[in-house]
């Protein structure tokens, strides 16, 4: 048997958050091919927008590849009983519908990094002074397709992850020299976008200030959950969340073209800030 052709083109698409109309809009005008191209997610998925269901099973039925995001994980915890709902959570559909086990399933299963030919995919940050020598195997560690759907096995993935540094991985934007995410209420004294000059008595910067493609195989590292950032597009890293759920839009990235494709936000779904 013949080994399967490589892909044709990577796409690489930011925080989709429930905006299940922009995100076929944006295939359509990537043109993807599901038969020759590899269609790769930056994590939140779900939640604020109006059809996490939607979202999931698109992804799902396209054969997408994710990493998790914070909003993920909340929401696998929320479908435990383990996270009480927020007021903007908007995870009702996926939680209530029919095949509610095989989409948490298939969630679960996506790792929390992912090392590809010349990029990485983090939904949030890095921490700093890692290497790709160096990554345990858990981030990166992803179950097949048909794996359990019962509730004991979602409990003993969310267990499996929760032994990583999920604050740094799935939610940090700024850290310290020693790698310490920044307090939520913490904001910087000159402003930082995407990279300006910082003060010498602010102890946090962006997280990528740090980062090492030499470190990583000549890697770009491509992350997604800073919208209030928007676009940052560096020759070592390239940041995707253009705030699609807060009236921004939704952009996408072609690796083999170093292109990036975006459509417009229908509306604003949500209220812009937090994480």
């Amino acid at each position: 048997m013949q080994p399967a052709p490589p892909p044709r083109r990577h796409l690489v698409i930011g925080d989709l958050q429930g905006c299940r109309e922009e995100f076929e809009h944006l295939l359509e005008r990537l043109r993807y091919d599901p038969a020759g191209d590899r269609l790769l997610l930056l994590g939140d998925l779900v939640n604020r927008g109006p059809d996490s269901l939607g979202c999931l099973r698109l992804a799902r039925q396209l054969g997408a590849q994710a990493v998790l995001g914070n909003h993920d994980l909340h929401l696998l915890r929320s479908a435990l009983g383990l996270r009480a709902a927020r007021p903007d959570d908007t995870l009702g559909g996926v939680l209530a519908c029919a095949d509610r086990g095989p989409l948490l399933a298939w969630l679960a299963g996506q790792p929390l990094l992912r090392l590809l030919p010349g990029f990485l995919l983090v939904h949030a940050a890095l921490p700093p002074g890692l290497s790709a020598a160096a990554v345990p195997p858990l981030w990166l560690a992803e179950r097949p397709p048909g794996s359990p759907t019962g509730p004991a096995d979602l409990a003993a993935r969310l267990a499996e992850l929760e032994s990583a540094p999920l604050e740094i991985l799935t939610r940090a934007r700024w850290l310290d020299a020693s790698g310490r995410p920044a307090p939520a209420q913490w904001t910087p004294g000159a402003p930082l976008w995407p990279a300006g000059p910082a003060r010498p008595e602010d102890p946090y910067r962006p997280w990528y200030w740090a980062y090492r493609p030499q470190d990583w195989g000549g890697r770009r590292a491509v992350f997604g959950h800073w919208a209030m950032q928007g676009l940052v597009k560096e020759p070592a890293v390239l940041g995707l969340d253009t705030g699609c759920v807060w009236g921004g839009g939704l952009c996408a990235w072609i690796a083999e073209e170093d292109r990036l494709v975006a459509v417009p936000a229908a509306r604003a779904y949500a209220q812009a800030g937090g994480d």
